[in-house]
C-alpha cells in the first residue's frame, strides 16, 4: 500500500537492540549491549555541571548553533589537544552521539553503489547505516592486532577493490573484537589512504577506557607524520562510554570542506543537538571532572574484564577461544572443538538459563562465522559476571548433550 524508498522497503533493525526485550527480564544477566556500568556514572559531578549550566536557562532551553555550543567546542578542542590533535573550530562539529556523525558523513559522501571498506567483524549499526545508504560494503579481516593492513594493501594493489570512498575502523579497543591496531599498522593505513585516495573514518569511543598496556596516538594524531595524510582522516569522538550515553554528546573532526557539508546535512536532521546537554557537558569538562573520574572507570572495567576472562578459562577450558583486550568493553570469543556449534542456537539455550549475549553473525557483512560471539563485561557486576559465565557454560553443555 505504501511506496517506501528502496532501502526501507524491507529493512532490518539492529540485531543488538532486538535482544533488549530479554535484558529487562527478572534475573537476566546481560553480556549483550555495550552499556556503560550505571553504578560508575559520575552523578555528583554531572549534577553539579547541570546546576552550573542552568544558571543560564535561556542558553539551555533555546535553539543553539547547528555546529555546537561554542563553549563545548572549546572544551572538546582542549580535550583533543591533550590527545595530540590540534584542529580548528571549523573542522569540529558537535553531534547527537557519534553515530549521527557517521550518518551525516554518509549523506554527504556516499551514494548508491559506492565502495566502503570496513573491518570484519564490525559494529552492526555501521553495517546497517551503510546498507540503508546502498553502499557496496567490502570487508577486510582483522586479527588480534586490528585490521589486516597488509591484506588490504594486497586487495588494493590487485585491483579487487575499486576506488573505495572510505574505510571505517575502530582502531582502539574495537567493537566487537576489542583489538588494538598497532602503531605500525596505523602508519601503514595512513600511507594507503594517501596512495589510493580514500578517507579513513576513525571511530574512537573507547580509547580512554585503557586498563592495561601503553596508550597509542589516534590515527588522526599520527596523520601529521605521514605526508599528505591529514586531509584523508575523519575522526569521531563521544562522551557516551566515558561519561553517560544519555547526554547524547558526540563530535566529528573532519577537513573543513567536509565538516561544512555535514553541518548543512545536520540542519535538515535536527537543527542542532540539545543545547541543554551540551551545556552540561561543557561545564563537566571545564571542571576537570572527566579527568578525575576516568581512572576509576578504567580500573573497574579492568577488574571486570579479568573476571570474565578468568571465568571463561576456568569454566570452558579449550572449548572457547578469545583475546584478552587491554581496554574497552568487549571480549570477542569463538566456540572451538565441536562441529555444528552455532552461537545463535547457544543464545536460545542461554536465554532459558537467564543469560544473554550477542551472536557473532550480527557483526559480519559476509563470510559469517557462526561460532563467534561478543560478550560485554562493562555493565554487570563481578559476581554477576561469574554467575553469567556459569549459566553460559550450562547452556553450552545443554546444546552439546542434545547434539550427541
Amino acid at each position: 500500500m505504501y511506496r517506501f524508498t528502496e532501502p526501507f522497503a524491507h529493512p532490518s533493525g539492529s540485531p543488538i537492540r532486538e535482544l533488549f526485550k530479554y535484558v529487562g527480564q527478572p534475573g537476566m544477566i546481560s553480556f549483550a549491549g555495550g552499556y556503560p556500568a550505571a553504578d560508575l556514572f559520575d552523578v555528583e559531578g554531572l549534577n553539579a555541571a547541570q546546576t552550573r549550566a542552568f544558571e543560564s536557562p535561556v542558553r539551555c532551553l533555546q535553539y543553539g548553533p547547528t555546529d555546537g555550543l561554542p563553549e563545548l567546542k572549546q572544551e572538546i578542542l582542549a580535550l583533543m589537544a591533550r590527545r595530540g590533535v590540534k584542529c580548528s573550530t571549523d573542522e569540529l562539529l558537535m553531534t547527537t552521539g557519534s553515530q549521527q556523525g557517521f550518518d551525516l558523513l554518509l549523506r554527504v559522501l556516499v551514494g548508491p553503489g559506492d565502495v566502503v571498506l570496513t573491518e570484519q567483524p564490525a559494529y552492526p549499526a555501521v553495517l546497517q547505516a551503510l546498507r540503508l545508504q546502498q553502499a557496496k560494503i567490502v570487508t577486510v579481516p582483522i586479527d588480534d592486532e586490528g585490521i589486516d593492513v597488509a591484506k588490504l594493501a594486497d586487495m588494493l594493489a590487485a585491483g579487487t577493490v575499486h576506488r573505495p570512498k572510505l574505510l571505517y575502523t575502530v582502531p582502539t579497543f574495537a567493537n566487537p573484537s576489542g583489538a588494538m591496531l598497532t602503531h605500525a599498522r596505523r602508519i601503514a593505513l595512513l600511507e594507503l589512504a594517501v596512495r589510493y585516495g580514500f578517507l579513513i573514518v576513525e571511530d574512537d569511543p573507547y580509547g580512554d577506557l585503557r586498563f592495561k598496556g601503553s596508550a597509542l596516538p589516534s590515527i588522526l594524531a599520527l596523520a601529521k607524520e605521514v605526508d599528505g595524510a591529514l586531509p584523508w582522516v575523519v575522526h569521531f569522538g563521544s562522551l557516551s562510554k566515558i561519561v553517560a550515553p544519555g547526554l547524547r554528546v558526540g563530535w566529528t573532526i573532519a577537513p573543513a570542506e567536509i565538516a561544512r557539508r555535514c553541518v548543512v546535512a545536520k540542519q535538515t536532521a535536527d537543527l542542532c543537538s540539545s543545547p541543554w546537554t551540551q551545556a552540561i557537558a561543557a561545564h563537566y569538562l571545564a571542571a576537570g571532572s572527566l579527568e578525575r573520574h576516568l581512572p576509576h572507570i578504567a580500573a573497574m572495567y579492568g577488574r571486570k574484564c579479568d573476571a570474565l576472562c578468568d571465568a571463561l578459562e576456568a569454566d570452558f577450558g579449550t572449548a572457547i577461544a578469545f583475546h584478552r583486550p587491554q581496554g574497552g568493553m568487549f571480549v570477542w570469543a569463538r566456540i572451538e572443538g565441536i562441529e555444528g556449534i552455532d552461537s545463535s542456537a547457544l543464545l536460545t539455550n542461554a536465554i532459558e538459563r537467564k543469560v544473554v549475549f550477542v551472536p557473532g553473525k550480527a557483526f559480519f557483512s559476509d563470510d559469517v562465522d557462526i561460532h563467534s560471539l561478543r560478550l560485554s563485561f562493562a555493565a554487570p557486576g563481578i559476581d554477576d559476571i561469574r554467575e553469567g559465565v556459569r549459566r553460559l557454560k550450562a547452556a553450552f553443555d545443554d546444546g552439546a548433550q542434545r547434539r550427541s
